[in-house]
């Protein structure tokens, strides 16, 4: 079976340098809050971009987080409205209900899967306060058509950066292109931590330190609470082992760019829509995705193969349960999306010769 992802690969590809990070805190017998952390706060900053970093226990809590800050230090109030893809993770969409304010959702460009930026003026009232970009499947969402929009109308920029550590637009990296960003360490991401992990990145030190409160109980000095907050920190071994990963994530990233290259140049088939880059440096290819109207048939003929892939996502944030109020609204575009994704295997460990197999089998399938 060629995996989707092979995390047992990914892992054994550092595993040296990992049994001496995780070893390290074990020995040292402090686990939260500690050395580790500190440095990953200050490593991850300089990487990024940014003149501070707050390591989170998640990426949904590095979201909720900054909201709830904004909300905290008057920028934001509850029924307050954040435009936001139509077409992300439910994540991006939960950390804004989770705070009270109001998801205004948009569709996304059919050709790059991110937020239209034409389309966004017209979602803006006067109860907007943020426009909210989601970097999906490792692709720079940003561009300055939506900073122009954000300036006209003095609204904050907010990054989802959950999928696209290491991406770049004009030379600065994304988590560093707006007001505040969220980061994912989700195991799959392309920096992953060995559980959940996530961080924020902002040059705004008094909404740092906000949230690195908000974060630890809503406390800033022990037993004394100055707000009703979460317990969200990065434990110390998760934050040694992206230590390791951050030495090593330009070089995972240009294996996976090798690997898209690949796919694009060889993949043939004419039911096959492939992505569309215009900048290698703004894709960093967390996910790398096709789309087919005959999507489910041609999973079902991969696995019979041996091939394993995953749908990223088949149910969009309006047709989820959850928001049983939104079921009836109509995002063509973002369904169409939802109806015909498919992710092939991607990995920094992807041997050749197994997506060479994908290729090859792809270029055979019937329809």
């Amino acid at each position: 079976m060629i995996k989707n992802l092979d995390l047992q690969k990914i892992t054994q590809k550092y595993q040296d340098e990992l049994r001496v990070a995780v070893n390290r805190v074990v020995d040292s017998g402090w686990y939260l809050q500690g050395k580790e952390n500190e440095s990953f706060e200050k490593n991850y900053a300089e990487y990024i971009g940014t003149q501070d970093c707050v390591g989170v226990a998640n990426g949904l809590d590095a979201l909720r987080l900054i909201l709830r800050a904004y909300i905290e230090l008057g920028v934001m109030s509850k029924g307050d409205e954040i435009i936001v893809p139509a077409n992300t993770y439910i994540a991006t969409i939960l950390s804004i209900t989770d705070n009270e304010l109001t998801p205004v959702l948009v569709e996304p460009d059919l050709n790059t899967y991110q937020i239209d930026s034409t389309k966004i003026e017209d979602a803006i009232t006067k109860r907007t306060r943020g426009i909210m970009i989601v970097h999906l499947y490792g692709q720079c969402a940003y561009n300055e058509s939506i900073a122009d929009l954000c300036q006209k109308y003095k609204l904050k920029l907010l990054e989802d950066n959950a999928q696209a550590h290491g991406c770049k637009y004009k030379g600065l990296k994304t988590g560093s292109l707006g007001d505040a960003a969220a980061h994912s360490f989700y195991p799959t991401k392309n920096m992953g931590a060995f559980g959940d992990a996530g961080a924020v990145t902002t040059n705004d030190f008094v909404l740092a330190d906000l949230i690195r409160t908000l974060a630890n109980y809503g406390s800033s000095r022990k037993y004394v609470f100055d707000y009703c907050g979460l317990n969200s920190r990065l434990d110390e071994i998760h934050a040694a082992v992206l230590n390791v990963k951050l030495k090593h994530i330009d070089e995972d990233n240009g294996y996976r760019k090798n690997v898209a290259r690949y796919y694009i140049a060889n993949i043939k088939h004419r039911d096959i829509i492939l992505p569309q880059i215009v900048d290698w440096d703004a894709h960093v290819f967390h996910i790398f995705t096709i789309r087919t109207k005959n999507r489910d048939e041609l999973q079902e003929y991969l696995l019979a193969n041996g091939i394993q892939t995953v749908i990223h996502y088949p149910i969009p944030p309006h047709k989820q349960s959850c928001y049983k109020g939104w079921n009836e609204l109509s995002f063509p575009i973002t369904e169409k999306i939802h109806r015909e994704e498919l992710s092939l295997p991607m990995s920094p460990v992807i041997p050749v010769n197994e997506y060479q197999q994908v290729v090859e089998l792809i270029n055979n399938w019937k329809i």
